[in-house]
């Protein structure tokens, strides 16, 4: 068994593959996940698991050197917005943000290498992590 905080066998092998400026999207319950990505779906429920309780543990293994953000989520969910910067500070990681329309994150997620869904239920919950290098 694993040592480190992430157990999901599917997720840990994603992270572990892709390389560096590849892309991972952690999205809420109702981001459209687009045709011909793979999609590791973790809801359960309702806020089960909840966004930031699944990215503390993916920040664990992923180097993150910039993320894309929803420009909305600074009006619609500030709290989560600050969760998410919070959640990188607590790692020591401080990646560059890029900020675009909702409709433009939904784009750009056709590129991500897999779109892990999870039980978040509150507005614009969705983060692009482009990966950075250890080196």
């Amino acid at each position: 068994m694993k040592r480190s905080r992430l157990l999901n066998s599917e997720l840990s092998y994603e992270i572990a593959k892709i390389g560096h400026t590849a892309h991972i999207t952690l999205c809420d319950a109702g981001l459209p996940i687009p045709n011909g990505v793979k999609r590791i779906d973790l809801a359960v429920e309702a806020g089960l698991p909840s966004f930031i309780s699944v990215l503390k543990p993916i920040l664990s293994e992923m180097q993150v050197e910039e993320i894309v953000l929803a420009e909305e989520i600074k009006e619609k969910n500030p709290v989560m917005l600050e969760k998410i910067l919070k959640s990188f500070e607590e790692v020591g990681m401080n990646p560059n943000i890029i900020w675009v329309k909702h409709e433009e994150f939904k784009k750009i997620t056709r590129e991500s290498e897999a779109i892990v869904r999870t039980g978040e239920c509150s507005p614009y919950a969705n983060v692009i992590l482009k990966s950075g290098v250890v080196f």
